[in-house]
């Protein structure tokens, strides 16, 4: 498989380093505007894009490789705001694109478990749920899409909450999310219900990045010579029924 990676930060190397000892080619790494008047070239070489960037250039980095009908797997969380326009043209250009706010295998069992404890939960009102997520100084966005993924699939399982909030007191309708940045932490997730005689806890602790770039380069083996638009429940054939 030949691979261009989008995106040399800390996740595009890991990428690379897991990519090279599976025997894949890398063709292209674009890490700046000057990288793509050097390397642009090169994308239509690859078989698949892994974009790891930041989220002000994601949707701009999709859409220069689905101009070149290139497969995308991206990982870059904090621009689903636009993630319907993505969606567009995916489909009607009849590209590839493969979308996860975390590819670790087991966060994406922790994120089955959570909607299972949230439907579990959904009789009892007396529980206040919150969720905290801590990483490394350097990660961009805040919350991470993960946590907010979290937060989202309880907001759909239960009727006492809307939305979620960063604020430090949040509406009764709220789930709070406690954002945590220091040091070199791949990334902690924890979620909560607490009442006056309880507290239940949930947490997944990534020990590295290699877990992440692992399920990377698996979606990645697993999207060649498919059209459409997919995310790890497809790749780990997760049925919502279960």
């Amino acid at each position: 498989m030949n691979i261009a990676i989008i995106g040399y930060g800390k996740m595009g190397k890991e990428v690379e380093i897991v990519a090279r000892e599976k025997k894949h080619q890398i063709v292209a790494i674009i890490d700046n505007p000057n990288d793509w008047e050097l390397q642009g070239k090169n994308l239509t070489n690859a078989d698949v894009a892994f974009e790891f960037s930041i989220p002000q250039n994601a949707v701009t980095n999709i859409l220069k490789c689905f101009e070149v009908n290139l497969p995308v797997v991206c990982g870059t969380t904090g621009w689903l705001a636009q993630y319907e326009e993505v969606r567009q043209v995916c489909i009607l250009e009849g590209q590839s694109f493969f979308y996860a706010p975390n590819f670790s295998i087991g966060v994406n069992i922790f994120f089955e478990i959570n909607k299972k404890l949230a439907r579990l939960m959904k009789p009892f009102s007396g529980y206040e749920i919150s969720i905290e997520e801590a990483h490394h100084s350097m990660k961009a966005d805040s919350p991470s899409g993960t946590a907010i993924r979290l937060a989202d699939d309880i907001v759909e399982e239960t009727e006492h909450k809307k939305t979620w909030s960063k604020a430090e007191n949040p509406d009764p309708e709220q789930i709070g999310i406690t954002s945590i940045r220091e040091g070199n932490i791949p990334g902690i997730h924890t979620v909560v219900y607490e009442s006056s005689f309880d507290k239940i806890e949930i947490t997944h602790s990534a020990k590295s990045r290699r877990g992440f770039a692992m399920g990377a380069i698996m979606a990645g083996e697993w999207l060649i010579g498919k059209k459409g638009i997919f995310s790890m429940k497809d790749l780990l054939e997760i049925n919502d029924k279960n």
